[in-house]
């Protein structure tokens, strides 16, 4: 568990240390790490009650979770459970209409309780909470856009002081919560981590004994394992779509719906909008060349075995990969990933950022925290220095330090197997206490390819586009593109085709070799750069070669 000021920037650790708050206001943030489980968050959540916690917070959609962690959490604390949104007003939980104040709020039998009259307003729904003198829950849904209003904001405060001393509590839920700042130094953040294997293996069994006589089910009580690590990452109720929609279209449900799965499991992130998700199914990159990185990636592979975790190892943090565009950092990301057989995440660091304050560092939480949840994986932050680069002026008000705050904390206290890959263009930009020893495993500088390596990256562009190397004089392509990236090499073969296809004859090395020549590569037009970038990084990184 770990104790967090506004905006999850870590303010207690096991060591007693102290950081900067990350956020504007005082508040407290308690998260599960992924390794805990379920049972251990309805600990922490009666724990929180126990402890006079009269506030607690849950940003997420997740309300059926939500239902299941107050509902395990009461039955040991014995107390009544209430739940409100504009739409029902306030009524008594279903699951407590066996006790002794059924009679009162539910007529015996009935399953949705009638709500109370006159408390869909969250003032009067407020008020009336405020009169009741036994210990409950009372779960708020949605409450957050109706705290603009001074006089909610005033009536909830009233109860908050109330309940601090009696043990009731409010849990306030929703998908995106921005507290008034008076509001916010009230209440606790309580981090509910995604579902766990457990629950997507009992959420999948459900779906399979509700479809039993419509579908043919032909796939193991074992390989429904693999379906669950495919929809790791998902809500309960996404996992239970997509496995009834990939059992229902052909009629059956076998092994190989775990690609359609995964497929299901690409459009849902890229609707998320924070991550990119490219399983290694799908993933068929190849890297040309960078020799050195590939057997650092050997080595370094065996941190997740079992073996390194018997010898309390840790596991690789990641690794910083400098260079001018175009040399294949991001290809080297997707490698990576594709070798090790591992999903990659990528971080599209624009989509972070919001107008409102603290939704940024919001997201970043809600992006490395879903990272966590898929492990293990590869988080591919591509050209971090635009994020959380070194800036010249206070336009973004401090906000790119405080994402490069709160992601050096993560990269240094995460203990979940996520191995992440930066990538960077401007080394001037980058922070000195990224480049410091320890950060990352290790930093590489790509430089532009040398000889064997744009030999490689010919013979890939042109199998890519089913050419036969063979047919092509190699050497004399090597020599035209010296001095060329591993993108512009891709390019000029590109351009060769197109002028092929449009005078309808084959492509050979002379038209290859033409659009060489027509074309201006980076280390002409940013020869400066190139140079500076080179100097920079001499005996301060490793060569990929």
């Amino acid at each position: 568990m770990t104790l967090r000021q506004s905006q999850g920037t870590p303010i207690a650790r096991a060591q007693g240390e102290q950081s900067r708050p990350l956020g504007h206001s005082k508040v407290s943030r308690f998260s599960l790490t992924s390794s805990m489980t379920f049972a251990s968050s309805v600990r922490l959540f009666q724990t929180l009650v126990m402890s006079f916690h009269s506030a607690i917070v849950i940003e997420t959609g997740e309300e059926e979770r939500v239902r299941t962690l107050i509902n395990k959490g009461i039955n040991e604390l014995q107390m009544a459970v209430f739940e409100w949104s504009v739409a029902q007003g306030l009524t008594r939980s279903p699951s407590t209409v066996q006790n002794r104040w059924t009679n009162e709020y539910a007529p015996p039998g009935t399953q949705k309780p009638q709500a109370l009259e006159e408390t869909t307003d969250p003032v009067d729904a407020l008020k009336h909470i405020e009169t009741l003198q036994f210990q409950a829950i009372y779960w708020l849904k949605d409450l957050g856009p109706h705290l603009q209003d001074e006089t909610v904001r005033r009536q909830l405060r009233e109860v908050i002081q109330q309940f601090a001393h009696n043990r009731s509590a409010l849990v306030i839920t929703g998908h995106s919560l921005t507290l008034p700042p008076d509001i916010a130094q009230d209440v606790v953040y309580f981090d509910l981590k995604l579902p766990e294997p457990d629950e997507l293996y009992k959420a999948v069994t459900e779906v399979v004994r509700s479809l039993k006589g419509r579908i043919s089910i032909e796939v193991k009580p074992e390989e429904i394992n693999g379906l669950v690590q495919a929809m790791r990452g998902m809500t309960l109720q996404q996992a239970r779509k997509v496995i009834a929609f990939a059992a229902l279209e052909d009629g059956k449900l076998t092994r190989e719906d775990v690609k359609r799965v995964l497929q299901r499991k690409v459009q849902v992130l890229h609707e998320e909008g924070l991550l990119d998700y490219i399983p290694p199914e799908m993933n068929p990159s190849q890297l040309g060349g960078f020799d050195g990185l590939k057997q650092w990636l050997k080595r370094a592979r065996v941190g997740f075995s079992a073996q390194a975790k018997a010898f309390n190892l840790p596991a690789p943090r990641g690794i910083l990969i400098v260079g001018i565009q175009g040399c294949g950092k991001s290809l080297a990301a997707k490698t990576i990933a594709r070798e090790w057989q591992m999903p990659l995440l990528k971080l599209d660091a624009g989509k972070l950022y919001d107008k409102f304050i603290g939704e940024s560092e919001k997201n970043f939480r809600r992006a490395v925290t879903l990272a966590e949840t898929m492990s293990p994986a590869i988080l591919w932050i591509d050209e971090i220095e635009k994020s959380m680069g070194q800036s010249t002026s206070d336009a973004d008000g401090g906000l790119s330090r405080r994402l490069f705050g709160y992601f050096l904390t993560w990269l240094q206290e995460k203990s979940e197997d996520v191995f992440v890959v930066a990538t960077a263009n401007d080394l001037s930009r980058i922070p000195p206490e990224l480049l410091r020893k320890g950060r990352f495993d290790e930093i590489f500088f790509v430089d532009l390819p040398d000889e064997t390596e744009r030999a490689a990256i010919l013979q890939i562009h042109l199998m890519r586009r089913k050419q036969d190397p063979k047919r092509f004089e190699l050497a004399a392509l090597v020599q035209a593109t010296d001095g060329f990236s591993g993108a512009e090499i891709e390019q000029v073969i590109i351009v060769a085709l197109y002028c092929a296809i449009h005078e309808n004859r084959p492509v050979d090395t002379e038209l290859i070799i033409a659009a060489v020549r027509a074309t201006v590569p980076l280390s002409i037009s940013r020869r400066e750069d190139l140079h500076t970038l080179r100097l920079m990084a001499q005996e301060r990184f490793v060569g990929v070669k």
